[in-house]
């Protein structure tokens, strides 16, 4: 968990790196996106802590969390093919003047959005194994209104 957030945090600052323009890049309204994507990353990430740590049960709530991380999880993968694009067009613009970080800081960002997308796997297979199931057929019994 602290390692996806070490990763996210890393791939949110270097969302705003042009690597084309060896420059960051804070106007553009395209690299608020992904911030705001990693932003329910992290409410997940909190919510799996804290259901680990309390040794709670499932419920509604993080069902539909963990539902809308399926749906980020398909845009990282579309953020590390495209950055995988990015970095093969640099031998079709060899000619032109490409700063000398653009191979170099592409592979450590592609690096770190393929380790995320393994993270994100890992975090799913341990809510299941840690915190269990979704089963609400049986929510009634699983609650007590004492505590």
């Amino acid at each position: 968990m602290v390692l996806s957030i070490m990763i996210l945090a890393i791939l949110i600052v270097l969302n705003f790196y042009g690597l084309y323009t060896n420059k960051f890049y804070f106007f553009k309204f395209d690299n608020y996106i992904f911030p705001l994507f990693a932003v329910v990353h992290f409410i997940f990430l909190y919510v799996l802590w804290f259901k680990v740590k309390e040794q709670e049960y499932t419920d509604p709530q993080m069902r539909n969390l963990e539902y809308a991380m399926y749906g980020i999880f398909l845009i990282y993968i579309f953020k590390i093919m495209d950055t995988a694009y990015i970095l093969q067009s640099y031998y079709k613009y060899q000619d032109h003047i490409m700063p000398a970080t653009f191979i170099p800081v592409g592979t450590f960002i592609f690096l770190l959005q393929f380790f995320l997308l393994f993270l994100t796997l890992l975090t799913f297979k341990h809510r299941m194994s840690m915190v269990g199931a979704y089963n609400f057929d049986n929510i009634n019994e699983n609650i007590d209104s004492w505590q």
